[in-house]
């Protein structure tokens, strides 16, 4: 199979989250978008109309693969199917990033339709710093955790998420995705300061942010990937960038998506942050 022609090391800039509601709109007019995000549990069969749109979108686009299937906090064996899936698709896409998510989704058996977080105690950590150990090395690559919103805490939990992450980050060695819409969500769930969970990430580990919207629902925030970024969420992502520079940022939207104009004129006011950033540094 011939490689792409955009195949690159790094990504940069705002890029958006590649859905099948605009494929043919991306593929007619070629946005200026500097790189897409596809959902990797989306194209793991070896077939069909997704994998053959995602194959001719990466001839013109840098790719990142994020997921959502790994459950690296589980205690359930890893899925050795999923990972075999998974490990065509990155051949075939040649993905930039391969990222899931710091929680559990499943147990024997049992899916939730939530990602669910962790207790985070020093068993824990061992257990999943070995787990993500196996998954690069099953998947030959590093992969990016990113940290998820949450509604519940643990009376076990012997550290803050953001202390027990940065922990994660430093044993396994992987990388981090910052989610920076679920930090401001989870911070006001919990009564948390999203500021000090920002100082306690490691700066070099983080390759990739992500802004989304969520919905109030009075007594909680429910992380929905719905709606356009809140302003809330656009300040502590000004924060981020001020500790951790122009770090590669990109816009979801998972449900009542909208028009490709409304993702591209979000993703054009997270690039306007960036540049800003990039001109204070100069």
């Amino acid at each position: 199979m011939a490689a792409p022609r955009h195949i690159l090391s790094s990504v940069s800039g705002a890029g958006i989250g590649l859905r099948s509601a605009h494929y043919e709109a991306i593929l007619d007019e070629i946005p200026d978008i500097p790189w897409l995000e596809a959902l990797t549990d989306n194209y793991l069969n070896p077939g069909g109309r997704p994998l053959a749109m995602l194959m001719a979108v990466r001839e013109h686009y840098p790719l990142t693969l994020h997921g959502v299937g790994m459950s690296l906090g589980g205690i359930d064996p890893l899925d050795a199917s999923y990972f075999k899936a998974l490990r065509g698709l990155i051949d075939r896409v040649a993905p930039v990033y391969v990222s899931d998510h710091l929680c559990w989704t499943h147990h024997a058996g049992v899916h939730s339709n939530d990602l669910l977080p962790m207790p985070y105690t020093e068993d824990a950590l061992r257990h999943v710093t070995e787990r993500i150990r196996q998954v690069q090395e099953t998947l030959g690559r590093e992969i990016l955790i990113e940290n998820v919103s949450s509604y519940l805490s643990y009376q076990a939990s012997e550290m803050s998420e953001a202390e027990f992450l940065a922990e994660v980050v430093q044993q396994a060695g992987c990388g981090l995705l910052c989610d920076v819409n679920n930090i401001y969500v989870s911070a006001h769930n919990h009564g948390d300061d999203p500021l000090a969970y920002l100082d306690c990430l490691p700066k070099e580990a983080i390759r990739e942010l992500h802004l989304a919207g969520f919905a109030d629902q009075g007594d909680f925030l429910l992380d929905t990937h719905g709606a356009a970024v809140h302003e809330e969420v656009w300040q502590l992502y000004q924060e981020a960038l001020a500790r951790f520079g122009p770090v590669p940022t990109l816009i979801e939207w998972d449900t009542d998506i909208p028009e490709l104009s409304v993702l591209l004129a979000e993703r054009e006011k997270a690039a306007s942050l960036m540049r800003e950033v990039d001109e204070q540094a100069a």
